[in-house]
């Protein structure tokens, strides 16, 4: 008889790299979040997205895939900054009581900001927008959505500085484990 069962090695917290984890998320968040403001908005919008029937429910659904990505990007980095502070003896970001409290309170408002698009800005700019959809109606913008959008683009500068400082976090921690090697 064959055995054909693998053995793999157990892997420690440090063999994972939870630092390069969490600074791959960023990126991968950032970029995502910069092509999305800065490539794909101004095009639907040069489009005619806001005067095209049915703009409303579009924009809702870009968003509200796109929010669900951010969050489940913002509760992996939580994961991988709490992880670091379970193996603080492996990760500089995490020995420095400073930088540790730093990271956890930057992972958490991540995830801050991440429900409160998905959870109030979303639903209630897709809801104003609906009303501004309806057939035979005048379409005047309400104020109530001038002052979302600067409550979504405060949130998110806010968010890409976050996402910016949780990067010079961990490029830091992994920089020093290079030069450390050498």
């Amino acid at each position: 008889m064959i055995n054909l069962s693998l053995s793999f090695p157990k892997l420690t917290s440090r063999q994972f790299a939870w630092d390069s984890a969490v600074l791959f998320l960023a990126v991968f968040w950032l970029g995502g979040s910069l092509i999305l403001d800065l490539v794909v908005m101004p095009m639907l919008y040069t489009a005619g997205m806001m005067t095209s029937p049915g703009f409303a429910s579009a924009g809702y659904g870009l968003f509200e895939v796109f929010n669900h990505v951010e969050m489940l990007l913002s509760g992996l980095i939580l994961t991988g900054v709490l992880a670091m502070r379970q193996a603080h003896a492996d990760c500089s970001v995490e020995v420095s009581g400073s930088r540790s409290r730093w990271a956890l309170l930057l992972a958490i408002s991540l995830v801050a900001i991440a429900l409160t698009y998905t959870y109030v800005l979303t639903p209630y700019m897709g809801a104003l927008g609906i009303a501004l959809d309806m057939p035979g109606m005048i379409h005047i913008i309400p104020n109530t959505m001038g002052w979302m959008h600067g409550a979504y683009w405060l949130l998110e500068v806010t968010k890409m500085l976050v996402l910016g400082a949780l990067l010079r976090l961990c490029y830091i921690d992994i920089a020093a484990q290079f030069t450390a090697k050498n």
